[in-house]
């Protein structure tokens, strides 16, 4: 199942690439270092029907880093919820599919992209599953950057005051946001302490690992009367080497020179787990 699992992370690394080339915009390096999260809960952590979107009984997921959403579309379209060929539509007049993610295409179920909005909402979401004596889970994925936002610690507040253990939320962890370091911009460490103080239960792991990954996800699950927060420490840019760990990828897009070194160097990772 791991194999599998990367093997598909590599496959939407590759067409979220795909689409931002295509479309000559986008938010690479993000997009990169969250596609394995993605992957992970799309492919084996969500209870969901593709073919129902709006099934009641459906876990929710807020992608709270919507200027990441070519991740997130391209893992919606893998997974089943539309066709592979809407995803060639990107950033065209007409495309159903934004710069941010729209409740239009269909498994999205928030607006979002203003940060700081996601855990907010998804709090709500966690309290309506409780008011409603519903089982499904909620998550959220937030960018670190985003945790300079004095919204996200109120909504933290009040998940730990309630002890909404229906509700996972995860930082992408990878230091880096559009205006570069993130504790330059914005002195975020010690993040764990931070969390654990507001009542949450927290997890730290590799979050460019799929096996790290769903075995956090399994040990979160256990955890009852807490919300649970995952730090995933991942790398900005993921898996194109001249865009790791480089701050001006969060939207830099390539030219056709640095787009064919892109794909050569998935292919090569393709290759080798298929082989």
């Amino acid at each position: 199942m791991i194999q599998k699992l990367t093997l598909q992370a590599e496959l939407v690394r590759k067409r979220t690439l795909e689409i931002i080339y295509g479309a000559k915009a986008g938010h690479t390096g993000g997009s990169l270092s969250a596609i394995e999260v993605l992957t992970a809960l799309y492919f084996k952590v969500l209870k969901l029907d593709p073919l129902r979107p709006d099934w009641p009984e459906r876990d929710r997921f807020v992608m709270s880093k919507g200027h990441s959403v070519e991740a997130l579309y391209c893992v919606l379209s893998a997974r089943g919820f539309f066709p592979d060929a809407v995803l060639d539509t990107f950033g065209q007049f007409n495309s159903p599919l934004f710069g941010h993610p729209t409740r239009k295409v269909p498994g999205v179920e928030l607006n979002s992209g203003a940060l700081g909005h996601g855990l907010s909402v998804a709090v709500g979401m966690a309290l309506a599953a409780r008011m409603d004596k519903s089982s499904y889970r909620c998550y959220a994925l937030m960018g670190d950057g985003e945790q300079g936002e004095g919204s996200v610690y109120e909504a933290a507040m009040a998940a730990g005051h309630y002890r909404l253990d229906k509700l996972t939320a995860i930082i992408d962890r990878n230091h880096l946001q559009i205006s570069g370091k993130t504790e330059d911009v914005m002195t975020l460490e010690p993040m764990a302490e931070r969390w654990k103080a507001f009542g949450w239960e927290v997890f730290e792991t590799d979050g460019n690992d799929i096996a790290a990954l769903l075995d956090c996800f399994e040990r979160s699950e256990k955890v009852k009367d807490k919300p649970k927060l995952i730090i995933s420490h991942s790398i900005k840019g993921k898996g194109v080497s001249y865009m790791e760990n480089i701050a001006k990828w969060h939207h830099g897009v390539p030219n056709s020179e640095q787009f064919e070194l892109a794909m050569k160097e998935i292919d090569s990772r393709i290759e080798k787990i298929t082989h």
